[in-house]
């Protein structure tokens, strides 16, 4: 991974793959009981939000609703580009940036989002340290990844190198996310494992779909207590006041 150009392969990922279309089915459903999850964990009174890897905008669409400042970056233009036309307000801004490099000064937010991102990083250390650097004392940077996930490689028949399936190059358990920082100026750690492998596997979300997201939650949790099988995992830093 050492000869992984990111920056160019996710400006190409983000003009090949249409993170805007419609999601169905169990991938819809699963892709909302995660940011349902973030939701929860964001602090009312955080005020201004970074939402590292934006994708299809949704914390902007969300928390600009609730009067929050929303800021939407990703290292390609196409993402934030488009997120900003779709939610237009005096209070979202559109950045271009590395996420090893973000252009913002020390302790700039209240709470930073990434979701789904780690797992794609080739530093997930330098990652956090650089997302901890802009949060402000008593905030919170929200993690969420794949949950001890089986890493699949195919033979790229062009380079003739093995391959990392969605490009996920890291497999994470809470040991492993606790271990990556341990600054002085963070106050705790604390996570939550979620979402079913059997439920998902047996396409419960026809019915789970219906529910609000605390029964969901309930639910989910008494099916991980009998089979315990989470797919996700959210993890909070918290840095000291």
């Amino acid at each position: 991974m050492n000869n992984f150009n990111y920056i160019d392969h996710y400006n190409k990922d983000a003009v090949e793959f249409d993170y805007f279309e419609e999601r169905k089915g169990a991938t819809a459903h699963d892709e909302r009981r995660v940011r349902e999850f973030i939701i929860s964990k964001v602090p009312k009174d955080a005020d201004s939000i970074l939402d590292v890897g934006c994708g299809n905008g949704w914390a902007a669409k969300e928390f600009l609703s609730k009067g929050k400042k929303v800021t939407s970056l990703d290292i390609s233009l196409t993402n934030p580009s488009k997120v900003k036309q779709l939610y237009q307000s005096q209070n979202h801004f559109g950045i271009v940036a590395d996420s090893f490099h973000l252009p913002f000064g020390n302790e700039s937010f209240d709470c930073v989002i990434a979701s789904e991102i780690i797992e794609h990083v080739v530093y997930p250390v330098d990652f956090i340290k650089e997302s901890l650097r802009v949060v402000k004392r008593g905030g919170q940077l929200i993690i969420t990844t794949p949950y001890k996930e089986k890493l699949i490689y195919y033979l790229c028949i062009h380079c003739n190198q093995k391959t990392p399936a969605n490009a996920h190059i890291h497999s994470l358990d809470e040991k492993k996310l606790d271990s990556l920082y341990s600054g002085n100026d963070l106050e705790s750690f604390s996570f939550v494992t979620f979402g079913n492998k059997a439920l998902i596997f047996l396409r419960t979300y026809v019915i789970l779909q219906y529910l609000p997201f605390w029964l969901w939650k309930i639910k989910d949790r008494i099916a991980n207590f009998f089979i315990n099988r989470p797919v996700h995992i959210i993890c909070i830093y918290k840095k000291k006041s």
